[in-house]
């Protein structure tokens, strides 16, 4: 269960990181290549940045709170 957790956090990591570097390098690309999608789901720069402090967060409770 704890390998499963920590997989789950290395994901949500990852995608966290690269919301980011999408948001903070120009989201004409992602908007420009993900047309419909980027009507229902766009990337703000307050929304990326709040998740990655919430993955950071949660990293931190898993490793240094067991």
């Amino acid at each position: 269960m704890k390998i499963f957790i920590v997989v789950v956090f290395y994901l949500l990591l990852f995608d966290s990181i690269v919301v980011n570097i999408l948001e903070w390098s120009g989201s004409e690309w992602y908007i420009k290549h993900f047309r419909i999608f980027s009507r229902y789901f766009p990337i703000t720069k307050g929304w990326a940045t709040w998740y990655l402090i919430l993955t950071f967060w949660i990293g931190f409770l898993i490793f240094y709170l067991q």
